[in-house]
């Protein structure tokens, strides 16, 4: 189980995005995902008209590492580390601040 999965609403802590939020839509390695609205960066497309694409300048939203970012925790309005344990012979997630589950 991965402390930070898609879907997860999650707060940019370091780089040039910091304090922004969003939500992971991919995760793309180990150590790498993509959060919807983080980390755009500028591309050159060209044209592709047998998709009917139009060319130019685009943002996309690159893979921020892991370390970068951290689990958005509601209670507290603000981000928190997050915790693995075993309850009941599953293994659940839990905000290390507060103790409470993620996925309730």
């Amino acid at each position: 189980m991965r402390k930070i999965q898609t879907d997860d609403e999650v707060v940019v802590i370091a780089g040039r995005d910091r304090g922004k939020r969003g939500a992971v839509t991919r995760i793309v390695s180990a150590d790498r995902v993509l959060v919807s609205g983080i980390n755009l960066v500028k591309k050159h497309m060209k044209p592709n008209p047998m998709t009917n694409e139009t060319g130019g300048i685009k943002d996309i939203e690159a893979p921020i590492a892991v370390s970068n970012i951290a689990l958005f925790n509601p209670e507290d309005d603000r981000a928190d580390r997050v915790g693995i344990r075993v309850e009941d012979g599953k293994r659940v997630r839990f905000f290390k601040r507060t103790g409470t589950l993620v996925d309730e």
